[in-house]
C-alpha cells in the first residue's frame, strides 16, 4: 500500500496535516514548543476526571491478564506522572540546530553536521494509554509530527488524553495536527501506517511480540522497536547477598509487565546453595512462580522443572525462571541462547567479571548492580521514552529525544566551484 492507499484507508486524511504540522514544528522555536507541553501538562490535571473516568471504561471491557489489565489502568498517580513527564521534556535541552561535527576542507568550505527533525512519526501501541502522552511530548519537542494509533482496548483513555494534548499545542499557537490520533479501532490502520512510503518516515511499535513481529514483517516504512523484554539479572559468586536480594526483587516484581522486567535469573552454582533459597523465598513472599532448570531443583526441593520454551519465554508475570551456571562465560552462553538483546544485569563485586560480563553482551543495555527495570527513557533522564530499540542502526536502549532526531549537512563557502 503506497500514499494513495493509505488515504483511502482514513490514515490519508491525517499523514497530509501531518506533513504540514511538521514543517511548522521543525521551524517553531524552542518556547513556543515548551509552552505547548506545559499547558498540555496542566490540561492533563485539569481534565483528570475525564480522563479516569474514560479510562474506566477501556478497564470495564478489558478481559485481559491481570498483569495487561495493569499497563490499561490509569490512576491520580499516574495521571500526575503523565503531566510530570510532559513539564520534564519541556525543561531538557532543545534536540535541534545542535552543531553535532564541524570541519573545514582544505578548499575552505565549512563543514556542518546539524540535528534536524526526522518527520513524520507513526506510533502503534498496545494498552498503555500513557505511551501516548510521553510519544505526544518527544514529539513535540523534538519537532516531529505524530499519527498514534494506540490499541482498542485503550481508546477511550487515547481520545481523552488526546484532548489535553490539543489543548496544550493550542496554547501555543502549533498546529492540532502535530499530534494525531486514528479514527477508530480498524485495524486496518495499522496496515496504512505500515506501508505509507512517503507520508511517514519512521514507524515506532510498543507492544506485545505479535505486534512487533507484525510491524517487522509488513512495514515498507523504516522501523525502531524490539520485540521482546526476555531480560536476565545473574547473579555472580563475587555478589554481595544482601544486595543481590534486593536488586532481583526490584528487577522482577516491582512491575512484572513491563519489558525491563527481568524474566530469568541465572545465579553461580558457587553461592546457589547458599543464596537462591532466600531468593526464592523473598520473591515467593511477593507472589512469584518458579521454573528452574535440573541443578537448582537440586537446591530447592519442588521447583517446577523449566524447560527450553520457559528459557525462551517473556512472562510479563510474577513468574520467573532460574538456571544455575558456572561462570561468567555460562551465563553469557545462555543470554546469547534465549536473550532478546534488550537489557541484561550482573549483581558482583567483582570489577574484572562485571567487565567481562558487560563487553561479553550483544545487548542494547546492559547492567552492573541495578535493576533491569532502570531500562526506562526517564531513569535515563531523557524525561520519557517512546519505546526500547534493540536494533543496531540510528538507536539502540530508551529512544528519547535525540534518538528522534537525524541531521543534515550544511556546507558554507565563499564561492568555491569544483572547476
Amino acid at each position: 500500500m503506497d500514499t494513495v492507499a493509505a488515504e483511502k484507508s482514513g490514515i490519508g486524511a491525517l499523514t497530509g496535516p501531518a506533513r504540514q504540522a511538521a514543517r511548522a514544528l521543525a521551524t517553531s522555536t524552542t518556547a513556543r514548543r515548551n509552552d505547548a507541553l506545559m499547558a498540555a501538562a496542566a490540561a492533563l490535571r485539569a481534565r483528570q476526571a475525564e480522563i479516569l473516568a474514560a479510562n474506566v471504561q477501556d478497564v470495564a471491557a478489558s478481559t485481559a491478564s491481570a498483569a495487561f489489565r495493569d499497563r490499561l489502568t490509569l490512576n491520580p498517580a499516574r495521571v500526575e506522572a503523565m503531566a510530570k513527564g510532559l513539564e520534564e521534556i519541556a525543561g531538557l535541552p532543545d534536540p535541534l540546530g545542535h552543531v553535532l561535527a564541524e570541519w573545514t576542507r582544505p578548499n575552505g568550505l565549512l563543514m556542518r553536521r546539524v540535528a534536524v527533525p526526522i518527520g513524520v512519526i507513526g506510533m502503534i501501541y498496545e494498552s498503555r494509554p500513557n505511551v501516548g502522552a510521553d510519544a505526544a511530548g518527544l514529539c513535540i519537542k523534538s519537532g516531529n509530527a505524530v499519527i498514534l494509533r494506540g490499541g482498542s482496548e485503550s481508546l477511550h483513555s487515547a481520545r481523552a488524553i488526546q484532548t489535553c494534548i490539543e489543548d496544550g499545542l493550542r496554547a501555543a499557537g502549533l498546529p492540532v495536527a502535530c499530534v494525531q490520533i486514528a479514527p477508530d479501532a480498524d485495524r486496518a490502520h495499522v496496515g496504512a501506517m505500515l506501508t505509507a512510503v512517503g507520508a511517514i518516515d519512521l514507524i515506532i511499535p510498543r507492544g506485545g511480540k505479535s505486534l512487533v513481529e507484525r510491524v517487522l514483517r509488513e512495514a515498507r516504512v523504516p522501523v525502531l522497536a524490539h520485540a521482546e523484554g526476555l531480560c536476565h539479572t545473574y547473579v555472580h559468586a563475587a555478589a554481595d547477598p544482601d544486595m543481590a536480594r534486593r536488586v532481583l526483587a526490584d528487577a522482577k516484581m516491582r512491575r512484572t509487565g513491563i519489558c525491563g522486567a527481568t524474566e530469568t535469573l541465572l545465579i553461580d552454582a558457587a553461592i546457589a546453595p547458599s543464596l537462591l533459597p532466600l531468593l526464592v523465598e523473598d520473591l515467593s513472599a511477593r507472589g512469584c512462580a518458579f521454573v528452574g532448570d535440573a541443578r537448582a531443583q537440586a537446591i530447592v526441593p519442588g521447583l517446577p522443572p523449566a524447560t527450553t520454551q520457559d528459557f525462551a519465554t517473556e512472562w510479563l508475570d510474577a513468574k520467573l525462571s532460574i538456571a544455575v551456571v558456572d561462570d561468567v562465560a555460562a551465563a553469557l552462553a545462555h543470554i546469547a541462547r534465549y536473550g532478546s538483546q534488550h537489557t541484561e544485569a550482573i549483581v558482583t563485586e567483582d570489577a574484572a567479571a562485571a567487565a567481562t560480563f558487560l563487553n561479553g553482551t550483544d545487548s542494547a543495555v546492559v547492567m552492573w548492580n541495578a535493576s533491569t527495570q532502570f531500562c526506562d527513557g526517564g531513569e535515563f533522564g531523557f524525561g520519557a521514552e517512546i519505546g526500547i530499540a534493540t536494533g543496531k542502526l540510528h538507536a539502540r536502549g530508551p529512544v528519547g529525544l535525540q534518538q528522534l532526531t537525524t541531521f543534515r549537512y550544511e556546507v558554507r563557502g565563499n564561492g568555491q566551484v569544483r572547476g
